[in-house]
């Protein structure tokens, strides 16, 4: 017999429901720093070769016998300087922002670790280390989502009350998120510009959507200079808006220090937020935020 048909195709439909964002804002705007430096697949770790994905060197075959020191120093490269340069970026704004954190990057990096304690940023759990829940056994992935949990909240000070797999999720991500409990939300979902509730376990939960498409990923496929990221992102930051006068959304903006970390990209950055900060109609937030209005304004209700 065939599996029960789980998806949902159809989510809020032509009438998606007005979340009520503070000061009547037209759109709730959140960016992500993806903090993953030091936890990627690696020789030193186990994995048998070294990671390349979202570096100068994105696209190539793993090639080498051995440590690729050419891809390690692309990765080192977002922790070392990108990281810094993107949170000047926000600093200089005062400006929030959602630290989505593979918690051995930071006990690798106490520098970093230590910025976060000592800011406001909300830190959404990437992940123990950047590997493939969807290859886990439910065990494996059980004591991952613990690991991670328990690893945050000592480098950061804070526990995590988001979650958001790398690579994507497993069939048992989100069942076991809930069943380890504390969290108030996953973002392990690409579907809507809204967040909605789901029933897992027979209790409330919910999902707070994330973007790959409004994502610095870009650069390591078809997007060159930072004029074609300012423009693709202003353009998807200027429909939301447009639309906001009706049906207010939200928007997320993924960024990772070796990417957009770089001089020339960070200036497409840089003219984004410029151009953002002139609205005073929009809702510069972070992630947790999101998630305690919807849970306030929008409560669960259960169907019969």
């Amino acid at each position: 017999m065939a599996e029960t048909y789980d998806r949902d195709l159809i989510g809020y439909g032509p009438t998606p429901p007005d979340p009520k964002w503070p000061n009547g804002a037209r759109l709730a705007l959140n960016f992500v720093i993806n903090v993953e430096e030091g936890s990627e697949p690696s020789i030193q770790d186990g994995e048998g070769y070294t990671e390349v994905q979202h570096t100068e060197a994105f696209g190539r075959q793993q090639g080498l016998e051995g440590r690729d020191l050419a891809g390690e120093g692309m990765f080192e490269y977002g922790s070392r300087v990108g990281f810094w340069r993107l949170l000047r970026l926000f600093q200089e704004r005062d400006l929030p922002v959602t630290m989505f954190a593979c918690a051995l990057a930071l006990e690798r990096n106490p520098l970093i670790a230590e910025a976060i304690r000592e800011s406001t940023y909300d830190v959404c759990s990437h992940g123990y280390r950047w590997v493939k829940h969807y290859e886990m056994s439910e065990a494996e992935e059980r004591e991952q989502i613990a690991k991670a949990v328990k690893s945050l909240t000592e480098t950061t000070g804070q526990r995590p009350l988001g979650w958001y797999c790398r690579y994507g999720p497993s069939l048992n991500t989100r069942r076991l998120v809930a069943e380890h409990g504390g969290f108030l939300y996953d973002s392990d979902y690409y579907g809507d510009e809204l967040p909605f509730w789901k029933t897992v376990n027979g209790k409330a939960h919910l999902v707070v959507p994330y973007s790959l498409t409004n994502n610095d990923g870009k650069y390591a496929g078809w997007m060159g200079t930072s004029d074609d990221w300012f423009s693709f992102i202003r353009d998807a930051f200027d429909m939301l808006y447009y639309e906001g006068a009706t049906q207010p959304k939200m928007m997320s903006v993924g960024l990772h220090p070796r990417l957009i970390g770089h001089p020339a990209r960070a200036m497409g950055l840089k003219r984004f937020l410029d151009h953002v900060i002139k609205k005073s109609d929009v809702w510069v937030t972070r992630r947790i935020d999101i998630a305690n209005h919807w849970i306030e304004t929008h409560p669960f209700l259960k169907r019969a």
